[in-house]
């Protein structure tokens, strides 16, 4: 049992935990919930001894193992990979080192004494490593290390050999197999891939440990929890319920407080009016005072509508490209002698919404860099379409900011002139405001340099956005705003995300990449799921290896001749009034990117007559598609 009493902290004026208090039972499962900077993590370092409350204290049984996942790690470089995940097993590790020095004394010249009392030790300790699980501890390590994603060939690399991710993967393993009694889990899924992150569902299930997590994946929080605590304004609400169960939870609470505060509030005012009535009588005086006292005892019911407030992510209208956004011909690419990518053909069609998945190191990112052009390919040729201009965030555009920077440098060292009277705005937008936006970059949390990337994107008009890992570091809120501006956005997407939450019906074409080739599948991420009848991706590497694009072949209906005849005469039909519709809105879209347009009297009259001719377009487009 865990139990957390009247936790309080402050830093400088703001209250971060008022008086927190709240009890965990033995073998529980607990989503810890909140905006970015609500608390979440200093809470958890608070529980692992890592930083004091001003006041309150920490209650956990003597003798309770604690484990807690954390986003900042140490390793000795030179380490062997399953050497580090073994240190898991500190008391299976002693007892190791005691046997080797035991063992070695067997061969010393000992007397009969010594040599039946280090037999006598040797045994104990053999007994002792057999009953804590001696004998599968590195069955169980490679179990383990296999289901985060690492290959059998990866064991005996030295840590050096991998990526910060990886590394972390590592940690986490370790986590894992030290059996705690408390597992902490801080953004478990960060530096996971959609196979590893299941694997890790699953495996939690399995724990009988008290498993406290915080994560921005709401797919994930559900899956793992059945209890919920929401960190609001300094206070702590208890859900008995997963993530989904907790939305719904929590707005029927906020209404039956908001109910029950207008009423209270009526109430009292009622009482106060009497009350004013009778202190003008000298006969009802001491009624009065009887009231006020009355009226001191209510506890008040504290209810403060205030929302902190969201991010608000809209897209500029994308301009028009020509009917292929992007196309690559045999793309190949390598690295030393690791192939990542071979003879990869891909193209991306105007207004096209594509996700790219596919376990970590399999070459989305790589080869999203030489779609963007910030990596060359090894070989092959990659071909941008008429007028597109491609908008790009990468997996680490946050770190790519300029720490010496302010926020509003960072954005008008890239903006064109016309934006910059409207930086402050598009800065509001992403919640900075006041005098946070000359705030250093440095000083920013990583969700903040998220939003500020991004804000980067909004300052030209783009019509092919290709996005990797765009949700990394955003709280579930602002994930769903940017979902929510995505699905408005007109132009080419590309995404690349182990979300499946966010990428669910976002998208509406799947490409796979696995084994140098891609995959693709016309559907988003659950018909992706279904077509490859993997409901949960366990059963991923038991598919074929991929070595080139393969497309999933259409079964063309028969039609009649005189239906046929009748179809093709419909379509010229429709195909005329799309190109008439193509045409003025190619026309409106060059007077709305002309100067001054959006401070002009017809602004308003233009975006709203284009706004309905794109939704005529779109019906025209699928009356085609269906004929």
């Amino acid at each position: 049992m865990l139990q957390l009493k009247n936790i309080f902290l402050k830093y400088g004026d703001r209250v971060l935990l008022d008086e927190v208090s709240v009890t965990l039972s033995d073998g529980e499962k607990v989503a810890l919930v909140g905006r970015n900077g609500a608390g979440k993590s200093t809470l958890l370092k608070i529980i692992a001894g890592l930083q004091s409350p001003d006041k309150g204290a920490v209650d956990v049984p003597k003798g309770t193992k604690l484990a807690y996942l954390r986003q900042e790690i140490d390793f000795d470089d030179q380490t062997l990979l399953i050497h580090e995940a073994m240190k898991a097993f500190e008391e299976l590790n002693s007892i190791e080192e005691k046997i080797n020095r035991l063992e070695a004394r067997l061969h010393d010249h000992l007397d009969e004494k010594v040599m039946g009392d280090v037999l006598h030790e040797l045994e104990d300790l053999y007994h002792r490593r057999h009953t804590i699980g001696g004998d599968t501890a590195q069955a169980e390590t490679e179990k383990v290390l296999t289901g985060l994603g690492f290959r059998p060939q990866d064991f005996m690399q030295p840590l050096s050999h991998f990526s910060g991710g990886w590394k972390m993967r590592v940690e986490l393993a370790k986590m894992l197999l030290c059996g705690p009694d408390i597992l902490m889990l801080d953004e478990p899924t960060n530096h996971l891939d959609m196979d590893a992150i299941i694997w890790l569902e699953n495996y939690l299930h399995t724990l009988p440990s008290t498993i406290l997590t915080i994560s921005h994946d709401r797919q994930f929080l559900d899956n793992v929890s059945d209890r919920t605590l929401e960190i609001e304004q300094g206070k702590l609400n208890d859900y008995a319920a997963g993530y989904s169960k907790y939305l719904v939870q929590k707005a029927e609470r906020e209404q039956l407080l908001e109910n029950a505060f207008i009423n209270q509030q009526k109430l009292i005012a009622q009482k106060e009016r009497t009350i004013d009535r009778f202190r003008a009588k000298a006969s009802k005086a001491r009624m009065a005072q009887s009231m006020i006292k009355q009226l001191d005892k209510i506890e008040r019911i504290d209810w403060n509508p205030t929302d902190p407030g969201s991010m608000v992510v809209r897209f500029p209208p994308a301009p028009r490209s020509g009917e292929v956004s992007i196309e690559t011909k045999a793309i190949r690419k390598n690295y030393g002698e690791k192939q990542v990518l071979q003879s990869v053909d891909f193209v991306a069609r105007r207004g096209e919404r594509i996700a790219f998945v596919g376990q970590n190191g399999q070459g989305k990112t790589t080869f999203v860099k030489i779609l963007t052009g910030t990596e060359p390919p090894t070989s092959g040729k990659v071909t941008p379409g008429y007028n597109v201009n491609i908008g790009y965030y990468a997996q680490n555009q946050a770190e790519t900011l300029d720490l010496r920077k302010t926020v509003l440098d960072t954005l008008e060292e890239i903006s064109p002139p016309e934006m910059r009277p409207r930086l402050r705005a598009v800065l509001g937008a992403f919640l900075f405001s006041g005098d946070d936006v000359d705030k250093k970059v440095s000083v920013l949390s990583g969700g903040e340099r998220a939003r500020l990337a991004m804000a980067c994107m909004l300052l030209r008009p783009i019509n092919l956005l290709i996005l990797d890992e765009p949700t990394n570091h955003l709280d579930i809120d602002s994930k769903e705003v940017l979902k929510e501006a995505l699905m408005d956005y007109e132009g080419t997407l590309i995404v690349v995300s182990h979300d499946r939450e966010f990428l669910q019906d976002l998208t509406d074409k799947t490409i796979e990449f696995k084994n140098g080739g891609i995959k693709e599948y016309l559907g988003d991420i659950q018909y992706y799921l279904s077509k490859r009848e993997i409901g949960d991706f366990r059963e991923l590497n038991k598919a074929n290896p991929l070595t080139r694009q393969t497309v999933e072949p259409e079964v063309p209906a028969k039609i009649p001749v005189v239906q046929a005849r009748q179809v093709t005469k419909s379509n010229q039909k429709l195909e005329k009034e799309i190109e008439k519709l193509e045409r003025e809105l190619a026309e409106m879209e060059t007077k709305m990117f002309s100067d001054g347009f959006y401070a002009s009297a017809q602004a308003t009259t233009v975006l709203e007559k284009y706004q309905s001719m794109k939704k005529v377009l779109e019906e025209k487009m699928e009356a085609w598609m269906n004929a």
